[in-house]
Order: C-alpha cells, then structure tokens, then sequence
C-alpha cells in the first residue's frame, strides 16, 4: 500500500473515495421518488425534476435547495424522517451497479485505500454495504451523520481523508452528481464523474470532474488509463 510517513509517526495513504447512490448502486430515483412523498406528506408540492438535482446533497442541503433556506424549518426533521422511512423499504432489493465490487477490489488491488463517503444516513449506508458485499477492501465510511453541513460542503470528503490519514494529493473521489464534484473540489481532491446519477457529461466536466466514464463498469475497463490507475508515489 502506498503511503508516506509523517512527523508524528502517522503514514499517508492514497485514498480512492467513492460516493454510494447513483455512483455504486442505483438508487437516485428511488431517493426522488421518496423525497417526493415525504414532501407531499407535509404539504409541498415539488417537481421530481428539482428533486433529482438536489439528490447528492444530505437532507439539511436539499430541504434548503428544494424548498429555500427561508422556509419554516420546523418541519425539516419530520420530512426528513418520512424520507428515511420510506426509502428504508427499498434496503434489502438495492441494486448494486454491474462491476461496482470488482471495481472497488480492482482499485484496492492497485494500492489504494478504499473509502466510502456518502452524504446519506447512516442506516442507508449501511444497507448499501451489505448489498455491495465488499467490506474485504472497504477501509472506512462516512455519512451525513458524520459531519455538520454535507455535499457540495467539503466536510464530508475531509472527514473521509481523515479516517484513513490520507491527503488530498494523494486522493481521488468519484460521485455521480455535480455536488460530489463541488465538496470534492473544496477538499482539493479531483473527482471522476459517472453518468449513472442520472447528470449529464457536460454538467459534470463544467463542476469541475477530471474525467467522466458512463458506469463504474467503464471505468473498471478503463482503469489503467484513469486517475485510479496507480496512486501516486
């Protein structure tokens, strides 16, 4: 594994962090589509379409991009809540996308740390897990329960840095969505894209991506050419 040494006796490793939904497994519409009704549960009528671009955000970045940070912030934590309810039935049939654990173990088998950082809750995270089936090169996760503001925030992807003592030269992150790109950016981490998020080519490279494969299956296939052929040294 490559790393290198700090003062403090600390190693540095190459961290390859990936986000979960949309970049993983297939699970950005199911997040709409749950949104969608906890939201009409509490009386607000919103467009799937807005819905999708927020998906990437933690609940307390999305109620304000779907709704507006000068609404009545009193029902937040109950719209929240019949989110988690409703999109917690879709745990045990969540869909990994083809070649997602090949590609993490391809990854780690090349030296790389392997971290999760997701913005969604813990208990989603974790259902993701066990679908993915590939704790065997996972060194840590974290989700938005982790940190106080999530995506397009850095926070997150510092806290993934962080859990396995890992810099942000020596990282790469791959999202879906153009928040993973934005809090990668702010992190000072390059992010590659992928399309399975349901975000276009074009507004993936203008948030900032370095590269953009269509699945994480291409990227496998291309990974010798791609920011996670080797870490650096």
């Amino acid at each position: 594994m490559t790393a290198t040494r700090h003062d403090d006796g600390e190693h540095s490793r190459a961290a390859a962090l990936f986000d979960l939904d949309g970049t993983l497994v297939d699970t950005n519409y199911l997040h709409v589509t749950s949104w969608w009704q906890a939201l009409r549960q509490h009386g607000h009528d919103v467009p799937m379409a807005r819905i999708h671009g927020a998906i990437g955000m933690g609940a307390d970045r999305l109620l304000d991009e779907v709704l507006g940070p000068d609404r009545d912030k009193r029902q937040d934590e109950s719209v929240a809540a019949a989110h988690g309810v409703l999109y917690a039935t879709w745990h045990e049939v969540l869909r990994p996308f083809d070649g997602a654990a090949d590609l993490l173990r391809a990854v780690a088998a090349r030296g790389w740390t392997v971290v999760l950082a997701s913005s969604a809750g813990a208990a989603d995270v974790s259902a993701v897990r066990r679908r993915l089936d590939a704790d065997d090169v996972i060194a840590a996760a974290t989700s938005g329960a982790d940190v106080d503001v999530t995506k397009p925030a850095p926070d997150l992807v510092e806290r993934a840095l962080g859990a396995v003592h890992a810099e942000p030269a020596s990282a790469v992150f791959v999202g879906d969505t153009v928040w993973d790109v934005e809090a990668a950016g702010r992190a000072g981490v390059p992010c590659v894209g992928l399309l399975t998020g349901g975000v276009s080519q074009g507004e993936l490279e203008a948030a900032g991506a370095v590269a953009v494969y269509d699945d994480v299956g291409s990227l496998l296939r291309h990974i010798d050419a791609s920011p996670l052929s080797r870490p650096p040294s």
